[in-house]
């Protein structure tokens, strides 16, 4: 009878031991089956936030809208001009006409022709007076061995011997003239032209040392004693280059 008692027993506990077993194991499977779905969501994470960044790195970067604005910046920014789109454009027509070749080597056979101040001589000849005006011829001498060619009005002035300026410069008076051709010792000249003391209430200037001249088309100046000239009554002007040496 004993032993019949112990079996059952056994029994119950051994049932008992198998039933934590299977429980056991069910919770080993379902704490796996847990972490087997948690390591899919972690690490889909980082794929999730890769996409997110990209796309806004693409709007930060631009994207398709950069791409679009190349070519409007390009269609709206610098590039040719209306004008220079006119000048290029068919049907346009041009603004002016180029120089000829004929007429650009005349040009330059001019230029090389003038007189300039290292070939000539400056004086200041007599003073002429009538009517309550005065005149006075300045005369310009080839002193080179070729020769050479004037035309035109020379810029004058008229200063003092510390190089100070007495009044304004020469205004042009008559008409301009043609070409004098001056061979070597030939003389041109001009007449600076002032009014008489006392036939206009405006005051005469001071009184000066020296002319400075620019010949026609020189930028070297010259200069040349002015026997105390005086401008008086706001007149002062010059004429055109003649031929001769007056006085």
């Amino acid at each position: 009878m004993s032993l019949t008692f112990k079996t059952p027993g056994r029994g119950r506990r051994v049932a008992a031991g198998s039933l934590i077993a299977v429980a056991a194991l069910g919770l080993t499977a379902c704490q796996g089956g847990t972490d087997a779905t948690s390591h899919p969501s972690s690490a889909a994470a980082p794929v999730t936030s890769h996409d997110k960044q990209s796309g806004d790195g693409s709007q930060s970067a631009g994207g398709s809208k950069s791409t679009g604005a190349g070519p409007q910046s390009s269609a709206n920014g610098p590039g040719p001009s209306a004008s220079s789109a006119k000048a290029t454009s068919p049907g346009s027509k041009p603004t002016g006409k180029a120089p000829s070749a004929a007429q650009s080597q005349a040009s330059a056979m001019a230029a090389s022709d003038r007189c300039t101040a290292d070939q000539m001589s400056l004086r200041l000849g007599a003073s002429d007076i009538g009517a309550g005006n005065i005149r006075y011829p300045l005369v310009f001498t080839n002193k080179g061995k070729k020769a050479c060619s004037l035309r035109g009005y020379p810029g004058v002035s008229l200063i003092k011997r510390d190089g100070s300026a007495v009044g304004k410069p020469a205004t042009r008076g008559g008409g301009s003239g043609g070409a004098v051709r001056l061979q070597p010792g030939q003389s041109a000249h001009v007449l600076l032209h002032t009014l008489n003391e006392g036939v206009s209430d405006t005051p005469c200037w001071d009184r000066s040392q020296l002319v400075f001249v620019y010949p026609p088309g020189s930028k070297e100046p010259m200069t040349t004693g002015s026997a105390g000239l005086r401008v008086c009554g706001g007149r002062f002007d010059v004429t055109a280059v003649e031929a001769g040496g007056l006085g």
